[in-house]
């Protein structure tokens, strides 16, 4: 691994404006990283073969003193639910193996205009659905830390493309936790925006009113520079928030200066219980909140009394937006078609469908298409709705209180494949603390807050802000970043096990 991997965004940025390095030398150093490690992680579905020509074009473009982006020559992953006009965007799904897209997600279009390089699409749970991307029709992708265990889900290949040291950047998505819930587990940095603030153009649907687009890093300043360039306003997305944002690297900056903590007031939910989480858990996150308590920051006890309602009101709510949104799949406009001669569209249809779709996607289809069905409308999808009104008061309730409400990132670290995915409930329950902010449309992020005990994996503590709030996380983010990695002497991923002393990838 050279030098040019392990660098952040941010300091690479810095040594390809001051020209000391050049962006065909730093991409070819990540494509060599992936040709060496990915055969393991399998982080990438697809790798970009134009890669190096794009980033000989910025290197052209800097040489004639072009004004570029901050981030230009930076290579970055997109995860795989983003259309790309060079690339298959697939999804993860059968159904759509070998697409490609006559345009480019806003959050594609907006990062090639910044000048950063592609390196190519990463794998995911299909459509985005689960929490371990083991539903991948594509296989599964590993944890670089322990290549026996999940990276997360559904951007579990965003976060270990990032965790490995094969991209510096990576676009995710986030339905009910697809980015915070892989950074957990990965020692990485998650972003899920406020609903609307990035465009969700060209992102392939899952359930239009939760899912959102963002970054996943290895710092916060690093999600703070990519958020600055995919974010604002979208005129082709309909959701998109007309807000003047403020920049968010600004606001990460400001935090790991020493200014995001005293005098914060961070709400811990009284209705969270201990017992459901790993032991390692608990404590990271117990020792992350006295770490800022020292700093003089205040915890107060909080009340979210609906919380526990979550994930039942998103399992009908998700279900039913997909049902809806995964019909356009039906074997004459775009994707696999299997032929049946002699045969109806209707069964042209049914056959593409079972071949096409996987286990879990026709799980959630049932579920959604019952919950929307005469008769039950109201007792299952309208109750749900009526439950996630009553999660976005208990969020206004507590925001009245504290500035930031903070929990796990996630119940446990990083399990074994194949552990859960003959339960889906229990796979379900991964996303319990992240689940709210989806059902509200407030922003939240992970940052890295240790390793458990019992297991040496990582863990993550989530920070959760009033809508619109995002620049508050940036700030108590890169504050608490800066605290924990002067505690720990360097990153955290810097603690990762060497390939072969546990599966690890370094």
């Amino acid at each position: 691994m050279t030098d040019l991997t392990k660098l952040s965004a941010a300091a690479l940025a810095d040594k390809l404006a001051a020209r000391e390095v050049s962006s065909v030398e730093a991409t070819q150093a990540h494509l060599d990283r992936i040709a060496a490690v990915d055969a393991d992680v399998h982080a990438f579905l697809h790798v970009n073969e134009h890669a190096l020509d794009v980033a000989a074009d910025i290197d052209r473009r800097r040489a004639a003193g072009d004004d570029l982006g901050p981030l230009a020559g930076v290579p970055l992953a997109i995860k795989d639910v983003l259309v790309t006009t060079d690339m298959p965007s697939t999804s993860g799904s059968k159904i759509l193996e070998g697409y490609m897209s006559p345009y480019d997600a806003t959050v594609v279009s907006r990062s090639r205009a910044a000048g950063l390089v592609p390196l190519g699409k990463t794998n995911m749970d299909e459509f985005a659905m689960g929490s371990s991307t083991e539903h991948s029709a594509y296989g599964p992708t590993r944890n670089p830390w322990d290549l026996t265990r999940i990276p997360g889900g559904s951007g579990g290949g965003s976060a270990a493309a990032v965790a490995a040291f094969e991209a510096p950047l990576a676009l995710g998505s986030d339905t009910g936790g697809s980015i915070r819930q892989p950074a957990h587990v990965t020692g990485t940095v998650g972003i899920k925006p406020t609903y609307g603030g990035v465009s969700r153009y060209g992102a392939i649907a899952l359930a239009s009113s939760l899912d959102q687009v963002g970054p996943v890093t290895r710092t916060v300043l690093d999600a703070g520079l990519l958020h600055d360039v995919i974010g604002g306003h979208d005129p082709h997305d309909s959701t998109s928030l007309a807000h003047d944002w403020p920049s968010f690297a600004a606001a990460a900056r400001e935090g790991a200066s020493g200014q995001g903590l005293k005098g914060l007031k961070v709400g811990v939910i009284r209705e969270l219980p201990d017992s459901g989480f790993q032991a390692g858990v608990s404590e990271s996150f117990r020792a992350a909140l006295a770490a800022m308590e020292a700093q003089g920051a205040e915890i107060v006890e909080i009340s979210a009394p609906h919380f526990e309602y979550g994930v039942a009101a998103y399992y009908l709510i998700l279900p039913a937006e997909a049902s809806s949104n995964l019909a356009k799949f039906d074997s004459v406009r775009f994707g696999l078609r299997v032929d049946v001669p002699g045969g109806t569209v209707e069964d042209v249809m049914a056959k593409t469908r079972d071949a096409g779709f996987g286990d879990e996607v026709k799980r959630r289809i049932i579920l959604g298409t019952y919950a929307l069905s005469a008769g039950y409308y109201d007792a299952y999808y309208g109750s749900a709705q009526k439950v996630r009104t009553l999660i976005q008061r208990d969020f206004a309730e507590a925001f009245a209180q504290v500035d930031v409400i903070a929990t796990p990132s996630a119940p446990t670290t990083a399990f074994r494949l194949g552990e859960k995915i003959d339960d889906p409930l229990q796979m379900y329950l991964n996303d319990v603390t992240t689940i709210p902010a989806n059902l509200a449309g407030v922003p939240g992020i992970s940052i890295p807050s240790g390793l458990a005990a019992e297991d040496g994996l990582p863990v993550g503590i989530q920070f959760l802000a009033p809508a619109h709030e995002d620049a508050r996380l940036y700030r108590v983010g890169a504050a608490l970043e800066a605290l924990l990695v002067d505690s720990w002497g360097g990153p955290i991923l810097d603690r990762a096990p060497a390939l072969g002393a546990n599966g690890g990838v370094r």
